[in-house]
């Protein structure tokens, strides 16, 4: 991946938030290291592992705060910029970590972390690589995205799991019909739009459109694939195929998702993190087997592979290269000597998370959620392409349009090629 849109510390995007003021813990005056990390899913068992390195070494123990997903986004940009980035900084790669790198937020991590890059599976681990440097490295599990239903619900009105476009189609009219919502959406957090967005495009195009807006190509976001997409979402908001509703769900406490399991909506296109919260929130019908999952379904006549997948190759960890020298240390070490440990990976599990490692059949069979974890680490593994999600991707300048006009989209309140056009306009500014 080249970098690209060089930035001159002090006087970048970043620079310029961090003159906020900081509403959170700052970047350890005490040279004492700390980590943000956010709520619910595998983060508990993040948690459990810095107490578990802190015991180990009680000279380098974290200090560990933790935000909601939109809030930690939202504080962590004020936080870097100012040069109050936790010592260990969560992210998602993409357009981001260019940013990091370009303004020396991050440190070069290659030789500290070379023998945990031998034991993560590649396609995962790339996402962290620049220019032949490790700036960044997963620290959770992987994240494909997933088309979730509940099994009894499609049992009710005799309809099959849709595998391509008309299908989808034919079983939106089913559920309608049946006054069950197709599908749940957390429009209220706009990001679960990005999904839809992303795969439709990826099916009907195959990765090249998208890879066209990533390498800023004039105009790239007016490719007919996204045009298309945008299309098709808005046929699809036009059937009522989603809760009347989605503008008001957020995602943070997994409101979509537990309209599923709560029998309101047949379906929901999430994250592979949902499955872990509803072990937590929903334990009765995870047992009852009614929870089922699915690849995102295929748009025929598409360029695009039916077995690639979006979302988030996993979650990363990044050094502040402003933290003290003894908190790099620490850090350093977490990383290197401590990170997917035995007992870390065994409550990864345990709690319905795959780490992105090689050679986990053995273990993921042995668990209670195998026919879950093998499907998620079988798709990972097997996809030729794993789309990292837009918001992420994109230059940081462009993201909070690109959550703006695809709500826009969503809405109604735009038409596709208008959203292109929004869309191009950032992409000269970037």
């Amino acid at each position: 991946m080249a970098m690209t849109n060089r930035l001159t510390r002090g006087t970048g995007p970043l620079a310029a938030v961090g003159l906020l003021a900081l509403t959170a813990c700052d970047g350890g005056d005490d040279n004492s290291p700390n980590a943000w990390v956010l709520n619910g899913g595998v983060w508990p068992v993040v948690e459990e592992d810095f107490d578990a390195w802190g015991e180990e070494n009680p000279d380098q123990a974290f200090s560990v705060d933790s935000f909601a997903n939109d809030v930690y986004k939202e504080r962590i940009r004020t936080a870097v910029g100012s040069g109050e980035a936790p010592t260990l900084i969560v992210g998602w790669t993409g357009g981001t970590l260019l940013e990091y790198i370009d303004g020396d937020y991050v440190l070069d991590i290659t030789d500290a972390v070379s023998g945990l890059q031998e034991r993560l599976i590649p396609s995962v681990a790339d996402n962290g690589i620049i220019d032949g440097a490790t700036y960044a490295v997963p620290m959770n599990n992987v994240q494909p995205v997933i088309l979730y239903f509940n099994q009894e619900l499609f049992d009710e009105v005799g309809a099959e799991v849709p595998s391509d476009w008309d299908e989808l189609l034919e079983v939106v009219e089913v559920f309608n019909d049946a006054d069950i919502y197709p599908f749940a959406l957390a429009g209220g957090s706009v990001w679960p739009m990005l999904m839809w967005s992303a795969y439709l495009t990826d099916r009907i195009g195959g990765p090249e459109a998208f890879e066209a807006v990533v390498a800023g190509e004039p105009d790239a976001w007016s490719h007919p694939a996204i045009i298309e997409a945008m299309e098709r979402i808005q046929q699809l908001v036009e059937m009522e195929a989603f809760d009347p509703n989605f503008a008001a769900v957020v995602a943070d406490q997994n409101e979509d998702a537990h309209m599923v399991a709560d029998g309101h909506a047949a379906m929901v296109l999430q994250g592979s993190w949902v499955y872990s919260r509803l072990l937590e929130e929903q334990p009765d019908f995870v047992a009852s087997g009614n929870l089922g999952f699915a690849p995102f379904p295929e748009i025929p006549g598409g360029q695009g592979d039916p077995a690639s997948v979006v979302g988030n190759p996993a979650n990363f960890w990044s050094v502040s290269a402003d933290a003290s020298e003894e908190e790099q240390d620490a850090a350093l070490g977490y990383l290197s000597e401590h990170l997917f440990n035995d007992e870390f990976v065994g409550r990864m599990i345990e709690t319905g998370n795959i780490p992105p490692l090689e050679g986990m059949d053995d273990q993921i069979a042995e668990s209670e959620d195998s026919e879950f974890l093998g499907y998620v680490y079988d798709s990972v593994r097997e996809a030729p392409n794993f789309q990292l999600s837009w918001d992420q991707a994109v230059d940081p300048s462009q993201e909070q349009a690109l959550l703006e006009n695809l709500d826009l989209v969503f809405q109604g309140n735009i038409s596709p090629e208008e959203f292109a056009e929004r869309m191009n306009e950032t992409q000269s500014g970037a």
